[in-house]
């Protein structure tokens, strides 16, 4: 006989509400002014709590940032698993699924340049850098399960390749010379990398 799941307790339900507001407040803020532009103060007074309380959740508008990102981050990875699957072209199937995350990343430049910032120098004990960390050991899970279609890659091989395509895709939405450039500009410049690195 199943057991019924406990009854979530009021300070439970309390917390969970103070993060929801948190989160909200942050998405807001930052989708409209960007990460740089907004302070800690100003998420506060949006979620209508304390900054003391605000930095029980996040100690720093990084930490603010990665809890906002990686719940995008992982749905972008998803969608790209999703539509890598239908597609059977090796080099087009690794760029399907990296779009959504070039797309996400993309919504708002300078977020996307300084969440990429938290995960790679942030304190990697920190939860939400962990988080953003495993999305990116999934989103190299992904990539090599698609290079491993290729028969002239070998199991380890494909590992490794998603390890330098992985960074090949975080270098391209990060560096300052790509700044201005689109979407689509940034996945064919990941195209004309990942394609000298494929075997032939």
């Amino acid at each position: 006989m199943p057991v019924a799941p406990r009854p979530v307790g009021r300070r439970e339900r309390n917390k969970q509400d103070k993060l929801d507001r948190i989160v909200a407040a942050a998405t807001e803020l930052f989708a409209e002014h960007g990460v740089d532009e907004v302070t800690t103060q100003q998420i506060a007074d949006k979620a209508d709590i304390g900054t003391g309380t605000l930095f029980l959740y996040a100690k720093t508008k990084g930490e603010l940032l990665l809890l906002v990102q990686n719940a995008k981050y992982a749905e972008s990875l998803e969608q790209g698993r999703v539509d890598a699957e239908t597609i059977p072209g090796v080099l087009d199937a690794v760029l399907a699924l990296v779009r959504p995350i070039v797309e996400c990343n993309r919504t708002q430049i300078d977020n996307g340049r300084t969440y990429l910032r938290e995960m790679v120098f942030g304190d990697p004990e920190e939860p939400r850098h962990s988080a953003a960390l495993a999305i990116v050991a999934q989103a190299e899970e992904a990539i090599a399960a698609v290079l491993r279609r290729c028969e002239r890659v070998t199991a380890d091989d494909a590992e490794t390749l998603a390890h330098i395509v992985s960074a090949v895709m975080f270098l391209s939405m990060a560096t300052s010379l790509n700044i201005a450039l689109s979407v689509e500009e940034i996945v064919q410049d990941i195209r004309r990398q990942v394609e000298v690195l494929l075997p032939r």
